[in-house]
C-alpha cells in the first residue's frame, strides 16, 4: 500500500465504524461506465456532504492491494451480480488535493510537487519504467509496457481554484495535467475510469467546460446521482427511529434540498452531529463560518438584496444559473452570486421552476447571522426584535404589532420594494422570524373558500396558539378579520385543534401607517 497508488482500505474501514449510511449503490454506478466513454465523472457538493466518504468507500472497493470483501459483504453493493468481478481488482491513484497544497511550502509549485510525489511512487513499483517529471507520460508508458489501466479518485478537485483564485497561471497549469490525464489520445489506453469531486463544478470557459469528456453531476443538476447528494427522507427517518430522534424536528432543520429525482435531502453532517450529540441545532457553523455567506451578500450587485430579503422572507426567486463560470472570482450579477451560493450549499434550487430557497432552519440561521453582520441595519433590527412584535402578538396587543410594523417598514424603505399585499407579507414573514422556532409557516393555505395570506402552525413541541394572518392593502383591517371568519380560513387547519389568533395587518399608504386587530379563536 502506498500514499498515493493504492492507499488500502483503512479509510472506509474508520468510516464502517462511525454512524453510517449505505450509499454503496453508487459503486454499482461507477461499475457501468468503466472502461466506457462515460467513465469520467465529476461529483459537486458542499462541504460536508459525504464527497470524501465516498472517495474512501471507492478507493476500498476498486483498490487490488487489499480484501474489502468482509466490507462490502452487508451493503446494498453485495446484491449487485458484478460485484465480485471488481472487486480489488485495479491500480487506484488517490489524489487528494488539499494534502498536496498543505504539504508544498509554495503554492505555486503544487502541480510540480504533485506530479513528482505520484511519479515517484509509481516509479517504485513499475520499476523498468522510465522516470519522467509529466504524471500522464509515466501512465502512458506504464499501460504500453503492462497493458494496466488505472482508476484515478481525485477528491477536491477544486481547491487550486479556490485557494489560487487569483493565480491563473497555477490554474492552467493544473487543467493542462488533467487534459493530459483526460483529455489525450492515450487516455483510453491509460484510465479504465476516474471520479473526481468538489465543490464547485469544472470551470468554464464561455459556455464550455474546461474538461468537455467528464458526465458532471452537480448541486443544480445531480441527475441519476441525486440520492447519494445527502440523506433521503426514508433514510433520515429510520435513523430517528433508530436513534429516538424527533423526525418532524429533523426535517424542518436540515431537510429542504429537492431534485427531481429525489424530492427529499437532508444535509448528511449536520443529521449525524444532531444524532451525536442528542439535540437539534446549527452545526453549519462547524463547517462553513458566516464570513463566506456575508462576502457574497454584500456585493453591490442589482437586485441581490432584494433577493436575499424576499427569501428570508420564506419566497423564491427566479435565477438564471447559465452565466455562472464555475469560478468564485468570475461573478458578475445577482444570478451568479445566488448560483454560487447553491454549489456552495446555502441556497436550494427547484430545476423545473428554475427558483433558489433558504431550504432549512439551519441555513436561514446562518443567513440571519450573515444579514446581522452586513450593514444592513433595517433589517438587522427588524430580525433581531421579531421575539418581542410575536410576545406582542401573543398577548394580543394590536397596538404593538402595529407600531412594531411601522418600525421595520420605515427602516426598509430604501431596502424593500413596498407597494402591495406580496411585499406586505414579505416584510411580516421577516417580522415574524423569531416564530420559526416554534411554528411551521404555510402560505396561501386554500381554505376551500380562498387562501389566508400567511398561517404560522405550532410545533407539536409547543403549547402557543395558531396565527392565521391576513393582510390588506389601502383596506381596512376589520375587513382582514371578516374575510377570514367568511372564508372560515381556521376549517382549513383541519388536523389542529386548539386556540387560533386571527390576526388582521393593514397598511394606509395615504398616511404610511399599519394597524392590526387581533381576535381569539377556539376550534
Amino acid at each position: 500500500m502506498g500514499m498515493y497508488l493504492n492507499i488500502g482500505n483503512a479509510g472506509f474501514q474508520s468510516v464502517r465504524k462511525g454512524l453510517y449510511v449505505d450509499k454503496s449503490g453508487l459503486i454499482s454506478f461507477i461499475n457501468n461506465t468503466l472502461g466506457t466513454k462515460d467513465k469520467l465523472t465529476c461529483v459537486s457538493r458542499p462541504r460536508r456532504f459525504g464527497k470524501s466518504f465516498a472517495t474512501q468507500m471507492l478507493c476500498a472497493y476498486y483498490d487490488k492491494s487489499c480484501d474489502s470483501k468482509s466490507l462490502f459483504s452487508d451493503l446494498k453493493i453485495a446484491a449487485d451480480p458484478m460485484f465480485g468481478h471488481y472487486l480489488n481488482k485495479y491500480d487506484v491513484i488517490y489524489l487528494d488535493i488539499t494534502w498536496f497544497i498543505s504539504t508544498e511550502r509554495d503554492i505555486n509549485n503544487t502541480v510540480s510537487y504533485l506530479q513528482e510525489q505520484v511519479t515517484e511512487e509509481l516509479c517504485s513499483v513499475y520499476t523498468s519504467v522510465e522516470k519522467d517529471s509529466s504524471l500522464p507520460l509515466v501512465l502512458a508508458r506504464i499501460a504500453e509496457m503492462t497493458g494496466h489501466r488505472f482508476i484515478i479518485i481525485i477528491d477536491e478537485w477544486d481547491a487550486l481554484f479556490r485557494e489560487a483564485k487569483d493565480n491563473t497561471n497555477l490554474q492552467m497549469e493544473y487543467l493542462q495535467l488533467l487534459r493530459g490525464l483526460f483529455k489525450s489520445s492515450l487516455t483510453d489506453k491509460m484510465i479504465e475510469a476516474a471520479y473526481m469531486t468538489g465543490i464547485l463544478p469544472i470551470k468554464k470557459y464561455g459556455t464550455q467546460s474546461a474538461l468537455t469528456d467528464f458526465r458532471e453531476y452537480t448541486m443544480l443538476q445531480p441527475k441519476k446521482l441525486a440520492e447519494y447528494v445527502g440523506f433521503t427522507e426514508n433514510e433520515v427517518m429510520q435513523l430517528c427511529q433508530k436513534y429516538g430522534m424527533d423526525f418532524a424536528e429533523a426535517k424542518k432543520w436540515y431537510d429542504g434540498y429537492s431534485f427531481s429525482r429525489q424530492k427529499s435531502v437532508y444535509s448528511p453532517n449536520s443529521i449525524v452531529q444532531a444524532i451525536n450529540s442528542e439535540e437539534f441545532s446549527d452545526y453549519w457553523t462547524e463547517t462553513e463560518t458566516y464570513e463566506s455567506l456575508k462576502y457574497y451578500i454584500c456585493l453591490n450587485l442589482d437586485g441581490l438584496r432584494d433577493a436575499i430579503i424576499s427569501m428570508l422572507g420564506g419566497e423564491r426567486c427566479k435565477i438564471n444559473t447559465r452565466t455562472f463560470q464555475n469560478d468564485i472570482l468570475s461573478i458578475n450579477s445577482r444570478d451568479d452570486v445566488l448560483t454560487l451560493l447553491v454549489h456552495l450549499g446555502y441556497l436550494a434550487y427547484d430545476s423545473e421552476k428554475k427558483e433558489v430557497y433558504i431550504p432549512n432552519q439551519e441555513v436561514a440561521d446562518e443567513f440571519k447571522n450573515a444579514v446581522e453582520y452586513s450593514g444592513w441595519d433595517g433589517i438587522s433590527a427588524a430580525l433581531r426584535t421579531s421575539d418581542e412584535l410575536l410576545e406582542a402578538t401573543l398577548r394580543q396587543d394590536a397596538a404593538a404589532v402595529a407600531e412594531g410594523i411601522d418600525k421595520i417598514h420605515s427602516a426598509n424603505t430604501s431596502i424593500l420594494s413596498y407597494n402591495n399585499e406580496n411585499s406586505l407579507s414579505c416584510v411580516i414573514t421577516i417580522a415574524y422570524y423569531a416564530a420559526q422556532k416554534d411554528y411551521t409557516l404555510i402560505r396561501e393555505l386554500p381554505s376551500g373558500k380562498g387562501f389566508a395570506d400567511i398561517v404560522f402552525l405550532p410545533q407539536k413541541h409547543t403549547d402557543k396558539p395558531a396565527l392565521i394572518i391576513e393582510l390588506k392593502w389601502n383596506q381596512s383591517c376589520k375587513g382582514a378579520i371578516q374575510q377570514i371568519k367568511e372564508r372560515n380560513y381556521a376549517g382549513a387547519l383541519s388536523e389542529y385543534t386548539g386556540n387560533i389568533l386571527l390576526v388582521g395587518i393593514s397598511y394606509d399608504k395615504k398616511i404610511k401607517k399599519h394597524q392590526c386587530i387581533i381576535e381569539q379563536f377556539k376550534k
